[in-house]
């Protein structure tokens, strides 16, 4: 593969740090994989920034929940969620309906004052690739 064609998003993908970045994510390491995905963010362009963005903005949110900031939570979830949404089909290799579904579930909690820790954490899974 040429330089030329060697995408953003491939070029990410097969990048051992957003391993490391979605593995930190699932274990709920909230402030270790927001660095990871922040490091990537500052050196990725378009169409994986805004989309790493909305990753790093969750897992602050989770950080901010842990701590208790509510208010904190809620708003970095919608603003992760909002960009998570907006990612133009890029997907960086993740089955991103199912991190969405998960958050705004704990949003939507948040949001009429219940506790979201009664629902699972949000995790990272890459996208199946069945066969027909």
């Amino acid at each position: 593969m040429t330089g030329e064609s060697f995408s953003e998003e491939e070029g990410l993908i097969s990048d051992p740090r957003l391993a490391e970045a979605i593995r930190l994510f699932n274990a709920g390491d909230w402030y270790a994989c927001h660095d990871g995905f922040e490091e990537l963010w500052h050196e990725h362009g378009d169409p994986v920034r805004p989309l790493l963005q909305g990753l790093l903005q969750l897992a602050v949110a989770h950080l901010h929940l842990e701590r208790g900031n509510l208010r904190g939570a809620t708003i970095l979830l919608g603003e992760g969620l909002g960009r998570l949404k907006r990612s133009s089909g890029c997907s960086i290799g993740l089955d991103l309906r199912v991190t969405i579904d998960c958050c705004r579930s704990r949003l939507l909690l948040l949001q009429a004052g219940e506790d979201p820790s009664q629902l699972p954490k949000p995790r990272l899974m890459p996208v199946s690739h069945r066969t027909p």
